[in-house]
């Protein structure tokens, strides 16, 4: 809220006050053990608003059939609460309507306020509301705060009502051209006229009654917030919208038909017709019919309008919901895609098996892993027997066929954890963590067996696979502490098998003087 334009409304010295008769019957009516006596004297002394409260309560407007006299016969037959509202409306239209105007149109401000008045009163009816004086006195009064930012601002508030295109339009205006709305200036002076929060909070919210947290005022509040609507139909120059306001608005929260929300506007056109003389307000001899008839073309565009842009809003829903569809497909390839391009990055295209650049980084890692958990590991590195004789007996496909038939041996037979992988050319390695010595040696020979089991067929010829086998195995205390030592060792066991006779295991070993040798350089 805008603080220095608040200080301006207090310090304003044409601010509307309440009338010295409204306070005291407001004073009185408000007392639990209140005298309708009193209240009737003191209403009694200005014979011109006795009048004018006798004249209210004999109109049709409360369609009563007996006749009321006096104001003590009126307190007793329509009780407190009306003909405090009577007063209350009354005295206050009779002193704000001395106000001189400067920014703004005094006489459709006060044709705007007795439509709205008397909407809220019908619609109380309607919906069965209680307190429907208190409905009518709070619309009557709840652009209050349009005639004290018309005092406060002069021209420039004229300049800030302008921008808007219609009434519903206008607190959004004034909040960003002024930093505060009428709705709250009328709340702030509801504050200062000390009125109570049956007529102060709808008033207040009579644009956002969904932000009354009290059940009882928001229904209050959203009584009057649609009697402003209604009023609309009234005085906007182009009735269409409002009458469509109204009729979604009717049907939202009075489950209303449209017929039977007409029937309450054209009801409303004729009680404000009857009770707005009774407070000095012109407004004409408007009837609903004509304004219907009148805004009937554009309510059919606005119905067609809304029926394309329902059909404009699917059809986008539809779209949207294809892309995202494609989206989506896009996303699954995409990620087959990546996975494919994973598994190119990491594995050899020939055999299945993990290419030399994953082994390496693995083998690393698993011994770092090793070495801090104190467990073993074992390296396993295979080197086919005779491979070259094989491609020169059967030609290279045959031997890509002896290559793809050992890494998938070689896959069938490895555990989770482990890792299967081609060194080069016809060399492929194992690397077993947590795999000992003695382990890794078992292991290797039961490879050795299922790779000379294999019966690789080329061109309806059988070809016999052998493989010599290096074991290296890193054990905590040991002397390997580098991946590097480790396959160097793995491979001067495989030429340690080589030279024993081929299709053998051997385990690489430090000799006792080579390990102390080794200790003692470490």
């Amino acid at each position: 809220m805008n603080e220095k334009l608040v200080q301006q409304i207090r310090q304003c010295s044409t601010l509307p006050s309440m009338p010295a008769i409204a306070l005291q019957v407001l004073e009185l009516a408000q007392k639990d053990d209140s005298d309708i006596a009193e209240i009737a004297k003191v209403i009694t002394k200005d014979p011109a608003l006795s009048s004018k409260i006798l004249r209210t309560v004999n109109s049709s407007f409360y369609a009563r059939n007996q006749k009321v006299a006096t104001i003590s016969h009126a307190l007793v037959i329509l009780g407190l609460q009306s003909v405090k509202t009577l007063v209350l409306g009354f005295t206050l239209v009779s002193s704000l309507s001395k106000q001189k105007s400067i920014g703004f149109k005094h006489l459709d401000y006060w044709r705007r306020s007795i439509y709205a008045a008397t909407a809220a009163r019908t619609i109380a009816g309607r919906v069965a509301q209680v307190q429907g004086e208190e409905c009518f006195l709070a619309a009557l009064l709840m652009d209050i705060g349009m005639m004290v930012l018309d005092q406060v601002l002069g021209e420039e508030y004229g300049r800030v009502l302008a921008k808007a295109a219609s009434h519903g339009d206008l607190t959004a205006v004034e909040d960003a051209e002024l930093g505060m709305n009428h709705a709250q200036v009328a709340q702030l002076l509801a504050e200062m006229w000390k009125l109570p929060p049956v007529l102060a909070v709808p008033m207040a919210h009579h644009h956002d009654s969904n932000g009354v947290e009290d059940a009882m005022l928001r229904e209050l509040a959203r009584v009057v917030e649609l009697a402003g609507r209604c009023a609309d139909v009234y005085v906007d120059e182009e009735a269409a919208g409002a009458i469509k306001a109204v009729r979604e608005s009717c049907a939202a929260h009075q489950g209303m038909s449209e017929a039977d929300c007409d029937k309450l506007l054209e009801e409303i056109g004729e009680r404000t017709r009857e009770v707005a003389p009774l407070f000095e307000i012109s407004v004409g001899n408007v009837n609903f019919d004509a304004i219907l008839k009148k805004a009937n073309d554009t309510l059919i565009e606005l119905t067609l309008n809304t029926q394309r842009q329902a059909a404009q809003l699917q059809e986008h829903a539809n779209t949207l919901q294809v892309q995202a569809a494609n989206l989506q497909e896009q996303a699954a390839e995409l990620q087959v895609q990546n996975q494919q391009l994973k598994v190119q990055a990491t594995t050899d295209g020939l055999t299945g098996l993990a290419n030399r650049a994953t082994f390496d980084a693995f083998l690393r890692e698993a011994l770092s892993v090793c070495s801090r958990a104190g467990r073993p590991l074992a390296l396993l590195l295979f080197d086919l027997d005779r491979f070259k004789s094989i491609n020169d007996a059967h030609g290279h496909p045959a031997g890509d066929a002896v290559l793809r038939a050992v890494g998938k041996t070689l896959l069938t037979i490895i555990r989770k954890g482990h890792m299967a992988a081609r060194y080069g050319g016809e060399e492929m390695v194992l690397v077993l963590p947590g795999v000992n010595r003695a382990q890794a040696a078992t292991f290797a020979e039961h490879a050795r067996r299922a790779v000379e089991a294999l019966a690789v067929s080329h061109d309806n010829r059988n070809i016999p696979v052998r493989t010599s086998i290096g074991v290296a195995v890193y054990e905590p205390g040991g002397p390997f502490h580098q991946a590097e030592h480790l396959v160097k060792a793995a491979d001067l066991a495989v030429y340690a098998a080589k030279q024993g006779g081929r299709n053998c295991v051997k385990v690489f070993g430090i000799k006792p003087a080579a390990r102390v040798a080794a200790r003692k350089s470490a």
